[in-house]
């Protein structure tokens, strides 16, 4: 873990408790916010290994550590033109009040000390918002009134080499920064019970989930963290996980009941389980099966484990150990190639992710994915399905990979779908994140003749 370049208490006096408590947390942050970006390691693991060793912390510490980190990734397009020291100054203390005011947070007391500490600096005069900031139009112009002399707009919120490799319309540019900027809801899946059966087991756990209006299966469970631990429902593995955008992959899927499917990338199985789940809905002694596969074995453990703790049958593993084929040739009904990618669709989840990458992250990867489409539709037979997926927004590793496959080979045929969210009937279907408050996806259909 990267020490902090100096420690705020040398220039900084503290006279009441606030003041030490924000001075306190302000060194901390400092801390993890130079590891993130020195390390180039996610945020998520670097808070997560620090709370791990520093058992110091009471849940409202790493509330307020948590949150204040994140958002400071969160609006960094901005807050990098205050902040142009590597040390703790005013500046960075002007960083940390504006973030408060920016997202709303409640522990003002702390918010306060960290403004007065910026407002020693006579190119600082700090006001806190007078009303909420509820968009981030009115967020920019809030910023343009503290700062005279500093200009900010709101495509600075998103790194310039992201508005180059994705094609945003413009109409839409507002909605998808709007998007970017906040965070989505928990979204979770019933996989072995109904909708309302699992709402109303939440319930009984004293969580409050909303049903989702577009998949029969899908609940909100709502911005605040949960323990999934303590939720019967996921201990008995009737819910899962797993982000709407996400759970739209599946659906495009649409396995039958006695299907045979190959999910060719699984990771941890978040996407077999789905499959699974929803051929048993059509038929609850459903013969279809799913064979998982991925170059990393720990992650098919897990998979074994979520699936025994669902009560699944029908699902093995059969894991990458060279080029060849984990599994038999025109052997599948469908075969689903979840493929690696940059993972812009989820900036909302992990800011950081934006600052930490560049082009290159996207760039980079589209001989891989074809490569791997390529392999994996040898698995495909006749009149199967072939479904290609990334939760990227990039025509690059997107359309672009899709295209050029069709292009060398052409018994495949995109299939039309039809958008789950707006309706519209596509064959290239790109799930933005402010359709229905979820991640970014892409997927398309294939059909061999």
């Amino acid at each position: 873990m990267v020490e902090p370049s100096s420690s705020p208490q040398d220039a900084f006096q503290a006279d009441t408790p606030a003041q030490k408590r924000a001075l306190s947390y302000s060194n901390t942050i400092h801390q993890l916010f130079v590891s993130v970006m020195s390390e180039k390691l996610p945020a998520d693991r670097i808070v997560g290994e620090y709370f791990r060793t520093h058992k110091k912390h009471g849940s409202k510490d790493r509330r307020v550590i948590r949150e204040s980190l994140f958002a400071l990734f969160r609006w960094w397009g901005w807050l990098k033109k205050i902040h142009i020291s590597e040390q703790q100054d005013e500046s960075w203390f002007a960083c940390l009040s504006l973030v408060a005011e920016l997202e709303g947070h409640k522990w003002s007391q702390f918010s306060a000390a960290w403004r007065e500490f910026a407002n020693q600096s006579p190119e600082f005069n700090l006001s806190p918002a007078t009303q909420a900031l509820v968009s981030v139009s009115n967020r920019c112009a809030f910023l343009n009134l503290q700062f005279a002399n500093i200009s900010f707009c709101d495509t600075e919120l998103l790194p310039a080499w992201f508005w180059i490799v994705s094609q945003v319309n413009e109409a839409d540019k507002q909605a998808v920064i709007d998007a970017m900027c906040s965070r989505p809801p928990i979204w979770g899946r019933a996989q072995t019970l109904t909708q309302q059966q699992l709402i109303d087991s939440l319930a009984n756990d004293e969580i409050t989930a909303v049903a989702s209006e577009y998949f029969d299966d899908a609940v909100s469970l709502g911005h605040k963290s949960v323990n999934l631990n303590a939720i019967a429902a996921y201990q008995a593995g009737e819910l899962e996980i797993q982000d709407l955008g996400s759970q739209v992959i599946g659906q495009i899927c649409a396995p039958k009941a006695d299907e045979k499917w190959w999910d060719t990338c699984s990771g941890a199985g978040g996407k077999t389980l789905q499959l699974r789940s929803l051929m048993l809905r059509q038929d609850s002694s459903a013969q279809g099966s799913i064979v998982s596969s991925d170059i990393r074995r720990k992650p098919l453990e897990e998979l074994t484990k979520r699936a025994k703790r669902a009560g699944f049958n029908g699902i093995t593993t059969a894991p990458w150990k060279s080029d060849d084929l984990p599994v038999n040739a025109n052997a599948f009904d469908g075969v689903l190639v979840d493929a690696p990618c940059s993972c812009t669709g989820t900036w909302r989840r992990n800011p950081d992710m934006r600052w930490l990458d560049d082009a290159s992250v996207v760039t980079d990867k589209h001989a891989l994915q074809l490569d791997i489409l390529t392999r994996s539709a040898k698995a495909v037979k006749p009149q199967g399905q072939l479904v290609y997926a990334t939760c990227s927004l990039s025509p690059i590793e997107n359309e672009q990979v899709v295209n050029a496959f069709l292009a060398a080979n052409p018994e495949f045929e995109l299939q039309t779908v039809t958008h789950p969210f707006t309706g519209k009937q596509t064959q290239m279907l790109t799930i933005w994140p402010h359709e229905a408050d979820s991640d970014g996806m892409f997927v398309a259909k294939m059909k061999k003749h």
